[in-house]
């Protein structure tokens, strides 16, 4: 038995493991109290998530490369064995592959990263957090209205960024286009509606206006676009029933719901001012050329 024991202690391979066990051990244990003590003090959130991440893709490396040297000498004689088995779990795993290089492409390629407002794969929302093999995405909209959180946290695999369209509403330009439709009587006052509704966008959303116009201006230094207006705009279609005014204006992206709540109250607001020189319209039917009806009543009987 004390042989035995001996043989166990004193086998390389033994050796080897313990040896790898330790060191893993000791570099991660190194890595985490980096993590703790050294990362927590950066102040800004999004550069101390990238250092977490990047300290904690160190690990993995530096775990490969002591499982690489440890048991470098046998790695010759398997080399051939090894690719029977990589082809092998290379196609069990092409989603997992495929995954991981969506990491890749979202990391170095610039689609997207945490804090931003997404929509990926039909689902929109705000990144928590970029792994290896899926996105945590904290999901907007569904049953809620407005750009609002719903409390649904949704995990989707990295992947999906070779197989659907990535929609970043706070990317280069963190700013989006929206618009409010207002159907007006005819008859009304159509000139003071223009002057209300270009007054309330310029009070309400026209101080994103100088500020967006200088981050659309460094993004045609980096695409090919052409100039936009990023002042508010009115402009009016006529339908058979009102006229219908459209108010275009930006705003921050996550504040939409804010925005137009605020739009709409100074709307009302003036609308009530002007007196009835101003009237909202609705929707209304005409009769036109009503048949005549003949009605014939018929005389009562006497049951007595």
């Amino acid at each position: 038995m004390e042989e035995q024991i001996k043989n166990f202690l004193f086998d390389p391979t033994v050796g080897k493991i313990a040896s790898l066990l330790v060191g893993v051990a000791i570099s991660w244990a190194i890595i985490k109290a980096i993590q703790r003590n050294l990362l927590i003090k950066i102040k800004d959130t999004d550069n101390r998530y990238r250092a977490k991440k990047f300290s904690s893709f160190i690990g993995y490396i530096f775990t490969i490369l002591l499982l690489t040297i440890v048991f470098s000498d046998r790695l010759g004689g398997l080399t051939v064995a090894f690719g029977v088995a990589g082809a092998g779990i290379a196609f069990a795993l092409q989603e997992v592959i495929v995954s991981f290089a969506g990491w890749l492409a979202i990391m170095f390629g610039g689609f997207y990263k945490t804090g931003n407002r997404v929509q990926l794969g039909g689902i929109k929302g705000d990144v928590m957090d970029i792994g290896i093999l899926r996105t945590t995405i904290m999901e907007t909209g569904q049953w809620v209205d407005g750009d609002l959180y719903n409390g649904r946290i949704v995990f989707i695999a990295n992947s999906f960024v070779f197989k659907e369209p990535v929609f970043n509403y706070s990317g280069d330009f963190p700013f989006l286009w929206d618009e409010i439709k207002i159907p007006i009587q005819f008859g009304s006052n159509y000139e003071m509606v223009k002057e209300i509704l270009e007054k309330v966008g310029k009070d309400v959303a026209g101080e994103l206006s100088e500020r967006s116009k200088q981050e659309w201006n460094e993004l045609q230094y980096k695409y090919r676009l052409e100039d936009a207006q990023t002042a508010p705009m009115v402009s009016l279609v006529v339908t058979d029933n009102w006229v219908e005014y459209t108010l275009r204006y930006i705003v921050n992206y996550k504040k939409r719901r804010i925005t137009k709540t605020a739009l709409y109250t100074q709307i009302l607001q003036r609308v009530d001012e002007t007196k009835g020189q101003i009237k909202f319209a609705s929707v209304t039917f005409q009769l036109v050329d009503s048949p005549d009806f003949k009605v014939n009543i018929a005389p009562s009987k006497d049951t007595n």
